[in-house]
């Protein structure tokens, strides 16, 4: 039975070290690719010693925002025969990731799906974050203009509250600046706000304090840095 693979990036380009060895080994025995973005993605592969030449391999791009030309890159992997390996920007394919269209089709043809270990940035915050693990979610990007970003603050702060669920997001990095502005502007003094920043880098952040406590704090520059923030 063909095996589709999901094979975990590590979050930063200096951060080869987090994936197991059995993650090489697997990259390496693979012919045929799915992939967000093909050039960073023959970089990553160049860089786990594949067993073929990189111009070999057959790497397919995966159309994030069409979800018929996904349907399309998914059939034409799918014809080859052959195991698939796919492949996100950063972190593990299906979560956060458009990966999850890829896997939806495996299902759908009776593939065998074979999740590989690898960083999470969704995880690891939440790990290092203090918050709570046993109720949490992920809700992906919040609304970029600040009217629809104080709301959606104040409603996953209810529902924190209410229910005990850290709530857990991510912004473009440029913007981090303007969600740190507004959160501080929009939640309540006992709030728990965690910042946690290039995750699995030499100059990974994380810290978690009520909103009172970062209001008096010095705030780590988040300029372009990938991060994500979960309150609690």
């Amino acid at each position: 039975m063909t095996k589709l693979y999901l094979i975990p990036c590590p979050l930063g380009p200096d951060s080869l070290e987090t994936l197991p060895d059995m993650v090489g080994t697997q990259i390496r025995e693979l012919e045929v690719f799915i992939v967000e973005r093909a050039k960073t993605a023959r970089h990553f592969i160049k860089a786990m010693e594949p067993r073929l030449p990189i111009s070999e391999l057959e790497i397919f791009e995966l159309d994030k925002h069409d979800s018929q030309a996904a349907h399309q890159a998914f059939q034409a992997a799918f014809k080859t025969g052959k195991d698939i390996g796919v492949l996100s920007e950063a972190g593990c394919p299906g979560v956060a990731d458009p990966g999850a269209l890829v896997v939806k089709y495996a299902h759908q043809k009776g593939m065998q799906v074979v999740p590989l270990v690898g960083p999470s940035s969704i995880l690891l915050a939440l790990m290092a974050s203090g918050l709570n693990g046993q109720n949490f979610a992920f809700r992906g990007y919040l609304p970029a203009k600040r009217p629809e970003l104080a709301n959606a603050l104040k409603r996953l702060e209810a529902t924190a509250k209410k229910q005990g669920q850290t709530q857990l997001f991510i912004e473009a990095p440029y913007r981090n600046r303007g969600v740190l502005e507004a959160a501080f502007q929009q939640l309540a003094p006992n709030t728990h706000f965690c910042i946690a920043a290039d995750l699995t880098l030499p100059t990974e952040y994380i810290k978690t304090q009520t909103i009172k406590e970062w209001k008096k704090a010095e705030l780590p520059n988040l300029h372009k840095r990938p991060a994500i923030f979960l309150i609690g």
